[in-house]
């Protein structure tokens, strides 16, 4: 391959093999890919590993965060939180109902339309959620920081630009 970095980690060992016949600008795209794809899951297993202690799973706290963010009733239909989370709508319905059992959030049919559900954070939920956001951004923080704040910078402003051509402004 040209251009071989004289450090080579687990992706470049990967890429060495894609047939030339695709061109720099493919493997490239692919090799990005890998490593998105790694750096995902490695980010996920330690803030998981990070939360644990705290008694707290990743899929909670995102949950719980989405309903912070809507202030002040901090309150989202069932169909906002499969958009906002990505997910499927029985997997919405079993995280709500987990979390409503741990006593973090109420659901209640929206009055203006009785087919939607509103999941609401109780102040339980809230509390809970403070306690451990600082832990997840610690381990963000830990785990990125071998990129300099403005290599951070000029990344998610590359990545938003993927994302809003994938997906649109928010």
């Amino acid at each position: 391959m040209a251009n071989r970095p004289e450090k080579q980690d687990y992706v470049d060992r990967l890429i060495e093999v894609v047939p030339d016949q695709h061109g720099q600008d493919v493997v490239q795209a692919k090799a990005l890919a890998y490593r998105l794809r790694r750096l995902a899951h490695r980010l996920e297993t330690e803030i998981k590993r990070e939360l644990a202690p705290h008694g707290i799973e990743l899929w909670e706290l995102e949950l719980l965060a989405c309903l912070i963010r809507t202030r002040p009733e901090h309150r989202l239909s069932a169909g906002q939180l499969m958009a906002q989370l990505q997910l499927t709508s029985g997997a919405v319905t079993n995280r709500v109902r987990r979390l409503e059992h741990n006593g973090w959030v109420t659901r209640d049919f929206d009055p203006d339309d009785r087919r939607s559900v509103l999941v609401t954070l109780t102040p339980a939920g809230e509390e809970r959620a403070l306690e451990v956001f600082a832990v997840k951004t610690e381990a963000e923080y830990a785990l990125l920081s071998a990129l300099s704040s403005t290599a951070q910078r000029r990344i998610n402003g590359d990545l938003r630009t993927v994302l809003l051509s994938l997906e649109g402004q928010a």
